[in-house]
Parts: structure tokens; sequence; C-alpha cells
């Protein structure tokens, strides 16, 4: 090699920059982020740019911002009210309880006393089962209980979502101003608030939302969550919303139980029949309207 040949490989070598290392997306938005949002809409507003520009996914973006709008949200918006509930009492029979478990496909529960608003504790569905088989097992379901957490409807989530996974508990009873039981949160609640739907073998394809929707035979669906007074207006009838808010609770209560996909109710000239229901709530039903008697 000539020493001129020598001297320009030397050059550029020298003159070519030296590759970056590639940065992670945490890293890059971490950069972006230098600019200090003075404003959640501001820091939002950023994350979209963010997405556009492909360093973070879809799923990433809604994870973010469903994170970021829990921070304002409270227990209270996301709790399952005490109408859709599944409450167990404590004198029932292990059988009854057995049944009442498997029906419901849930793996915690509530027990009450002889007043509903008195929660005893919180029975897994893992205990009972070990207390069934058991030789010489508990003579009460009392024996079998976890201590019931009590929260109000006013707690932030993200406060709650801390406080669940350092005490590992999953499930919070909901207590409103009174002292009475208003529903339960659990942590399934809360995280499907930041990561979107979370479907078990147990959930119904609820489809798309909606309040009331005529149909070609002339019966209604109607979302279980139909503000009572929304119910009333649209079809004249007069169903009192002092206890209970939407016609989901409203039926749940008539019925006694959750209901299952395909059970009837009739209330005064309405009746009512399950349409859609998963393993906590009541979701949808179709409404057949008589005339006035």
């Amino acid at each position: 090699m000539s020493e001129d040949d020598s001297r320009h490989d030397t050059a550029d070598s020298t003159d070519r920059p030296a590759e970056k290392p590639r940065r992670s997306w945490l890293d890059r938005i971490s950069s972006a982020l230098s600019g200090e949002p003075t404003t959640r809409e501001d820091l939002i507003e950023l994350l979209r740019d963010v997405q556009v520009d492909g360093l973070i996914g879809p799923d990433t973006l809604r994870m973010m911002e469903g994170a970021i709008a829990v921070s304002d949200m409270t227990v209270g918006d996301v709790m399952v009210s005490r109408a859709q509930m599944v409450a167990l009492p404590v004198d029932a029979k292990f059988l009854d309880l057995m049944k009442a478990v498997v029906e419901s496909g849930h793996s915690r529960f509530p027990v009450h006393g002889e007043d509903k608003d008195e929660i005893l504790g919180i029975l897994l569905a893992k205990d009972l089962l070990r207390g069934v088989v058991a030789d010489g097992g508990p003579g009460s379901v009392r024996e079998l209980l976890r201590p019931a957490v009590l929260i109000p409807e006013s707690k932030k989530l993200n406060v709650l979502l801390r406080e669940f996974r350092q005490s590992r508990n999953h499930m919070a009873i909901v207590i409103d101003e009174y002292g009475g039981v208003a529903g339960l949160v659990t942590i399934e609640d809360v995280l499907e608030e930041i990561v979107g739907e979370i479907d078990d073998e147990h959930d119904e394809d609820e489809g798309d939302p909606g309040h009331i929707a005529a149909q070609a035979d002339g019966q209604y669906v109607v979302d279980a969550l139909t503000p009572i007074a929304d119910f009333n207006e649209r079809f004249g009838a007069d169903f009192n919303d002092d206890e209970y808010d939407t016609i989901g609770g409203l039926v749940t209560n008539a019925i006694g139980h959750l209901p299952e996909a395909g059970e009837e109710l009739t209330l005064g000239r309405f009746v009512f029949r399950v349409a859609r229901a998963d393993a906590r709530r009541l979701l949808a039903l179709h409404v057949g309207v008589h005339a006035d008697h």
C-alpha cells in the first residue's frame, strides 16, 4: 500500500462519524419530554405525536393515556354497584354456596350477615372448595373468611392500585357516606381502565354499547346502564329511581340475584329478558312493552 493510500484510509476512518447506539423508545420519550409539558393535555398531545412518529405503538399509547386518566378517576367511577354484586349470606349451607360460586364464575365473594350492609369478610372460591373437601373441615363459612377492605367511593384509583399491589388484596368493598355498602371494586376493574377490557372465559361479547334501540319485532334492546329516568321518559313508565339509578340495577334487584342470559321478568306492562350478562354484571335487556292495562 502506498503512503498516499495509507493517509487516505486514515482520513476516512477519522472523518467518518461514529455510529450512534440505538436508543429504546423509552429513552426517546424521555428526550422528548425534556421540554417539560405544562399540562396533561400537552403531555397527551406529545405522546400522540410520538406514536405518529412510530416510536411507540397504538397499544402502548392507549395504556399511557389510560394510566394518566386513572389518576383523575375515583372508585365510584368504576365500581360494581351494590345491585350487581354477587354477595353470599353467611348462614347459607355449603352446598348452596358452592352452587352460587359455580353459577357466578367469580373467585372472590363478599359475605354478609342478616343485614346486607354488614360485610363480615371475603370468601375465596378456593378456600370454600378446600373447606368442603377437607376431612373434618370447618363447621361454618365464617372460619374461611378473609378480612374485607373497606374504602370510600372518593378514593383515587391510582392510590387504590398501589394499595392493592402492596397488600396483595384483589377486592375492596365500597362504602357510601352513610356507612352502607355502595358496591365493590377489584384490581381487574382498575387495570381495565389502563389496558382495556380484560376478557375471561365467562365474559360475553358485549358488542357496541348503546342505550335504547328499537328492533324489527317491536321489542327494544336496552343497555343495562340506561338511567331509570331515561327509560321512564322513553316509555312513559314510572319506575322509582330512589334506590337504583339504572334499569339494570332495578331488574337485578327485582329478580333477586345476578341474572343470566335468557331469564325473564315482568314488571307492570314491561317484559324484561336478559340479552347479555357476564360474570359480574347485567349488560343488556330485551324489552317488550304491552298495551296499558
